[in-house]
């Protein structure tokens, strides 16, 4: 299966160097493998292999190499000097294409700026859209809920394969990249908090609440968290709100990138993989077309809520309900159609026999909503 990033990222190899960053065993090197085939000489070297490094370290790459793929190379001491030194010297045929783990979109942000030297994506997990010419949109959304969209669980078609590989995925991602950004004595309140979240998917998550179940400060499981998300392990989706600063602090709903970890019933199982889909529609757009696309969720002070809101330049383009079988609009859904008339109103229902229009609320199988998305 061509992932989707492959068109955009070979045609932006040709302009500048590219950065390719996402969850552990998202498909990364494999991508970068497959784009490799386009070239006539690439050459593909991990830091973490001994032998690589050390050719890394040394510039002793084939002179006549088209394509560098430099896996990991954020865990070389310097490694943004490196690079920039690299791009700037680099023959001006040659493409650079530098893939690591979420860590490096971490370590971007700080210390040597890389600035106009570099495109960014982010790839995410299988959707609904990328299955389109696989699965019917229907089977590929219960799949997704029930696997999760990373490929090797999801690609072996079953639930025991998949419960193996997220056992080890969790186990080795505590085990070592939490404990780089926490300390030891960390390790077992943040692998608590993991549990907790688990349970808390689609719910606005309270820092106090936590804090007072973990018996730590709310600072911490805030930074806590952080780390979660730095680590794509999960994602948050704030509430939408004029005033940028007042949505950050506010309490942000948590979603996890493997839907398959959620610790709940099928309907949130849905809803969190209906996220992840949004997420990499959004995600997409920024990267690929630069446009100033967003993802919350939408709450008042006396309750009512959306599940999620697509805006375009700080408004409010699309409300989204997300439900398993249940066809008839929330209470909320009216509420905020009438509140927000420019925004057109979704209610996407997975088990549903047929779509319909009803008081300016469209109806429609989630499936193949999902199926129309950019990515």
């Amino acid at each position: 299966m061509e992932r989707y990033l492959y068109d955009p990222i070979l045609k932006d190899l040709k302009k500048k160097m590219v950065m390719l960053t996402g969850p552990r065993q998202v498909g990364k090197t494999w991508l970068a493998k497959t784009l490799m085939s386009g070239f006539r000489n690439p050459q593909y070297l991990n830091y973490d292999n001994f032998d690589d490094a050390r050719i890394i370290g040394a510039h002793s790459w084939a002179i006549g190499a088209d394509m560098l793929v430099l896996d990991e190379i954020h865990k070389m001491p310097g490694w943004k000097r490196f690079i920039k030194g690299l791009y700037d010297t680099r023959p001006e045929d040659q493409a650079i294409l530098i893939t690591g783990s979420s860590r490096l979109d971490t370590f971007r942000q700080s210390g040597e700026s890389l600035a106009g030297r570099y495109f960014r994506f982010r790839l995410n997990p299988i959707s609904v859209r990328e299955l389109q010419d696989s699965l019917a949109p229907f089977e590929a959304l219960s799949l997704l809920s029930r696997l999760g969209g990373f490929p090797e669980p999801f690609l072996s078609g079953q639930e025991t394969e998949a419960a193996r590989w997220r056992n080890q995925y969790y186990t080795d991602l505590i085990r070592e990249d939490i404990v780089e950004f926490g300390r030891v004595q960390e390790i077992r309140s943040m692998r608590l908090l993991l549990e907790l979240l688990r349970e808390r998917v689609g719910s606005p998550v309270s820092y106090t609440s936590l804090a007072g179940d973990l018996q730590i400060a709310p600072n911490t499981v805030r930074r806590y968290i952080d780390i979660l998300e730095n680590l794509c392990i999960v994602f948050p989706v704030r509430p939408f709100h004029a005033n940028v600063a007042r949505a950050v602090l506010r309490e942000p709903k948590i979603y996890f990138y493997d839907s398959g970890f959620v610790k709940e019933d099928e309907g949130v199982r849905l809803e969190n993989t209906c996220a992840v889909c949004l997420l990499k529609h959004v995600q997409y757009l920024q990267d690929t077309a630069g446009e100033d696309i967003d993802l919350h969720y939408i709450r008042t002070k006396d309750g009512r809520e959306i599940d999620f809101a697509l805006s375009r330049q700080g408004k409010v383009e699309q409300l989204i309900e997300i439900k398993l079988s249940e066809k008839v609009p929330t209470p909320s859904l009216r509420f905020f159609r009438k509140r927000l008339p420019e925004a057109s109103a979704l209610l996407l229902v997975h088990n549903l026999r047929r779509e319909e229009q009803r008081d300016g609320i469209s109806i429609l199988l989630a499936g193949q909503w999902f199926s129309q998305l950019s990515a």
